[in-house]
């Protein structure tokens, strides 16, 4: 299936679809059990369940900074091969928001869509990713 705008966007199913519905329900139980028994065994497990919905959304957030970083190094090398010399010199003026959205354009119109991001000042990643006509996919995005 070739990626576009509209189907870009990725789930992972074992975090997406097992482990946060798990955790979540699991912190609901553990809620509602200590609501009725108030003990330390019953709060302490209320505490683990919301501590483990917590490193799982850090682990997911960290994972994705991470990733956001890999792409903003590319696309500056990228960019610093395809731009103009008059946009070469204002690549460091893009945030990793505009770099991770400018990432889906093709080579042949990033100069000029880099070049409509950084005069209108368009910093929405939904709209740059619009802008794209010819989308160069990402199936490596975690």
């Amino acid at each position: 299936m070739s990626q576009s705008f509209s189907n870009h966007a990725r789930y992972f199913p074992p975090f997406h679809f097992f482990a946060v519905p798990v955790l979540l329900v699991y912190f609901i139980y553990t809620i509602r059990v200590a609501s009725e028994v108030r003990t330390w065994p019953t709060v302490l497990a209320a505490v683990v369940a919301f501590a483990l919905i917590v490193l799982a959304v850090a682990a997911r957030t960290m994972a994705l900074t991470v990733q956001n970083r890999v792409i903003r190094l590319e696309e500056q090398l990228r960019m610093q091969r395809l731009l103009p010399a008059d946009l070469q010199g204002r690549i460091g003026e893009l945030s990793v928001a505009q770099l991770v959205a400018l990432r889906f354009a093709s080579d042949a119109e990033l100069p000029e869509l880099t070049r409509t991001v950084l005069t209108q000042g368009i910093t929405d990643k939904k709209a740059i990713k619009r802008m794209v006509t010819t989308w160069r996919p990402d199936h490596l995005r975690a």
